[in-house]
């Protein structure tokens, strides 16, 4: 047996022999309500004002030094980290003996007055304590500072435990989504739930999720976006609404994807996809001061400056930029994927002039796009529900937002028109025809509502994990997410 499995098993025996003695003696190892009046990054910030006081904390013990008759240790809350410091004469002999007794991983409330230590140290003399809950499972050999990327993401309670910046990067993720709330709650948006299952898949060109509701005997999918249910509602007369939740895309896993992730999705009537251009950079950029106090920051090593505004690019100037392809003299889908052949890439004969497009941007131009830049203008064929430009027809009113090389939003002057929209639905059934699993599902139901009238309209969406990704300098789209997707062990 692997020594250190072999320790393990010992402590785990060791520690339900204490369990079993704390019980036999009458004490409930897994106690009730604390009533805590700080948290342990409180007594740092607040010296001043808490020395010599008496405080009530609470958090998981994590280290332990006895000096014979003295002993330090330290214990953590989500705040930080806290020295603790207590003798005999202040427990007395018995209640010494059971705090010297507790376990690393033991979860115990304290009560005791603020100090510091001769050598500097920001501490609470423990005068009282009160065991709330036994670990029965030590921490992990070298649990601090844990780098098992794989034992992180399955344990991710030890993860939070063990790497205190891991801590910093979920509570500043509640900050950023907290932000943006505000943010457009401020500017009149209204903040509305819409079905994560449906009958279709629409909004987004991605492969769904398959399910089957048994009462109904009904098969449905996973959202994969918020779109579609948000055009019913300015249909409906809300003129500014917004959505941050989950959406669901049967696709591949890499640092940028997971099949489950969290989307901003926002529509406002009578505005246009200049107004969503404008609305996306102040929106990231108060966010970005409101998270790190700056909209300069550094990801991974390169300086990104999210300071308004922001380069507008057409796509046709970026293609024509990085690989000197003049796409607007590109007629048909074959001389496209000539064009595509000649830039050294591999495509099906069969593939549409949208979707060598769409291969040409993605391995040419977006990995250059590191500041942040709006590439405006899309065709018409990967935009299908993006209102037509009126003097350039075959180019949509439509942005992709970029930065560091990745795609962070995407937005449209969205399109009303319900005659345009059924003609776009057509092609993309075509599109599904010659093998694009991608190309969007008819939506009548969708259709139907458009015909009722929906006023010119500007829509955004945004993935929120990626913006935190950017925010806390994570490489992996894992390190944002609390529980990200793995195979089973």
């Amino acid at each position: 047996m692997d020594s250190e499995v072999q320790r393990s098993n010992e402590q785990i025996e060791l520690r339900r022999h204490k369990l079993e003695k704390l019980q036999a003696a009458g004490t409930d190892p897994f106690g009730g309500r604390y009533d805590r009046t700080h948290l342990v990054g409180e007594i740092s910030d607040r010296f001043s004002e808490l020395e010599n006081q008496t405080v009530f904390i609470a958090g998981r013990l994590i280290a332990m030094r006895d000096q014979g008759k003295a002993a330090f240790a330290n214990i953590i809350d989500q705040s930080g980290n806290l020295q603790l410091y207590t003798k005999i004469d202040l427990l007395g002999e018995v209640k010494y003996r059971h705090f010297l007794d507790l376990d690393l991983g033991d979860i115990v409330g304290i009560t005791g007055k603020v100090f510091k230590t001769h050598r500097g140290q920001i501490s609470v003399q423990v005068e009282d304590f009160q065991l709330l809950s036994k670990a029965l499972r030590p921490l992990p050999e070298k649990w601090h500072g844990l780098k098992d990327t794989d034992l992180r993401y399955r344990q991710r309670y030890l993860d939070l435990i063990a790497n205190p910046e891991v801590m910093q990067t979920f509570l500043k993720r509640s900050q950023i989504v907290s932000t943006i709330r505000r943010n457009l709650d401020q500017q009149g948006f209204i903040e509305v739930e819409t079905p994560a299952l449906s009958v279709i898949a629409g909004g987004g060109h991605a492969r769904p999720f398959q399910t089957h509701h048994n009462a109904l005997d009904l098969d449905l999918t996973m959202r994969i976006a918020l779109e579609l249910y948000h055009k019913r509602l300015i249909v409906g007369g809300f003129d500014k609404v917004y959505e941050i939740g989950h959406c669901f895309r049967n696709e591949g896993i890499s640092t940028k994807h997971n099949p489950e992730f969290t989307m901003l999705e926002l529509y406002q009537s009578y505005a246009d996809y200049q107004v969503m251009m404008d609305l996306t950079e102040k929106l990231i950029a108060d966010v970005a001061v409101a998270v790190s106090g700056s909209t300069k920051l550094e990801y991974q090593g390169t300086a990104i400056d999210l300071t308004p505004p922001w380069p507008r690019l057409s796509i046709v100037e970026a293609v024509k930029n990085y690989t000197g392809v003049e796409w607007e003299k590109i007629t048909s889908d074959e001389e496209a994927v000539a064009a595509a052949k000649s830039l050294g890439l591999k495509l099906d004969p069969k593939a549409t002039k949208g979707m060598v497009w769409d291969e040409i941007c993605s391995e040419f131009v977006e990995p250059k796009l590191i500041q942040p830049t709006f590439l405006i203008d899309h065709p018409i064929e990967i935009s299908p529900l993006a209102k037509k430009k009126a003097d350039r027809p075959e180019f949509t009113y439509r942005f992709e937002l970029f930065i560091y090389g990745r795609e962070m939003a995407n937005a449209f002057s969205e399109l009303n028109d319900p005659v345009d929209q059924r003609e776009r639905f057509l092609e993309q059934a075509k599109e599904k025809a010659k093998g694009n699993e991608e190309a969007m599902v008819w939506d009548e139901d969708f259709l139907v509502a458009l015909e009722h009238g929906m006023p010119p309209t500007g829509g955004m969406g945004m993935g929120i994990d990626r913006l935190v990704m950017l925010l806390t300098d994570s490489p992996s789209i894992r390190d944002v997410i609390l529980f990200p997707l793995m195979r089973p062990l």
